[in-house]
């Protein structure tokens, strides 16, 4: 048994988020960008998860990433129905644009790409791509997973504002408040559309499920957040219709009851006689 402990508050905020970024594949350095923590400091959680047996090293070329291990997979997934909503939201295709309100020095070393009749440069800030136009940065925020989208959204903004404060460091800029631009999504990673998804698409205005490419290999996307609330609360409602069933069930076994109180059993046989008994009532 692991000797390493940790109080709840830490489990609470530091190792299940840390837990869930690593469950889709989040290299250290992203996991600090996303909740403006410093390498080292997931790193230090890290490697306490590993002596714990929940995560393990897994190098690739020559960078290391972490994975889940059997016993963490079961450790989180004892925290679903407690921590977590049942699905995971994802929100991708992220930018936020900052007006350039005073120009700065130019970055020498980012890479210069044609646009429509006119030429930007793109490069890396602190990891995430950031795009210098003639009226302002547009910083690209990563894919980041989360409970909800207003959740997701305010890690989104921290990200961009974070990236935003280095440019204005490093270049002397002055920028303006960061806006979000069009073309972002929000989906969610759900077990039934990886299942349906690989006999047929289902594509209505709002919402969608696909056969994505690559790792996510089906997802239902929303682009209506009405569409996602109704969703996820599709297990309550089923729970709570079992709970009508159930109750249908004792109602009707006290019907049975008091009808033979009053009429005998052969009232109560003749409501309890089976529907599919066809030959029954053929007269």
């Amino acid at each position: 048994m692991s000797k390493v402990k940790f109080d709840f508050k830490t489990v609470w905020t530091r190792l299940i988020p840390i837990l869930k970024r690593v469950e889709v594949g989040e290299y250290p350095a992203k996991i600090g960008r996303i909740y403006g923590w410093s390498r080292q400091h997931v790193c230090y959680y890290l490697s306490k998860l590993e002596k714990c047996g929940l995560v393990r090293r897994k190098v690739r070329s020559s960078a290391v990433f972490y994975v889940l291990t059997s016993r963490g997979q079961s450790f989180l997934g004892s925290c679903e129905g407690v921590l977590f909503s049942s699905g995971i939201f994802r929100l991708e295709k992220v930018q936020y644009k900052y007006v350039i309100l005073a120009e700065g020095c130019l970055p020498a070393d980012f890479r210069p790409i044609e646009m429509v009749n006119w030429t930007a440069l793109l490069g890396l800030e602190g990891g995430v791509k950031v795009r210098h136009t003639s009226r302002s940065w547009i910083v690209h925020v990563e894919t980041l997973y989360g409970r909800s989208p207003g959740e997701l959204f305010t890690l989104a903004k921290n990200v961009a504002d974070r990236v935003a404060k280095a440019l204005v460091m490093k270049y002397g800029c002055q920028l303006g408040e960061g806006e979000i631009c069009r073309g972002h999504e929000i989906a969610l990673d759900d077990p039934v559309a990886q299942l349906l998804s690989r006999y047929f698409t289902v594509s209505v205005p709002g919402k969608r499920i696909d056969h994505s490419p690559g790792h996510l290999k089906g997802e239902i996307d929303f682009t209506h957040r009405d569409f996602a609330i109704e969703y996820l609360l599709m297990p309550e409602r089923v729970k709570k219709l079992e709970g009508q069933v159930q109750g249908l069930h004792f109602d009707f076994e006290e019907l049975i009851a008091t009808l033979k109180k009053l009429g005998g059993d052969s009232a109560s046989q003749q409501l309890q006689r089976p529907l599919g008994a066809g030959q029954d009532y053929v007269s």
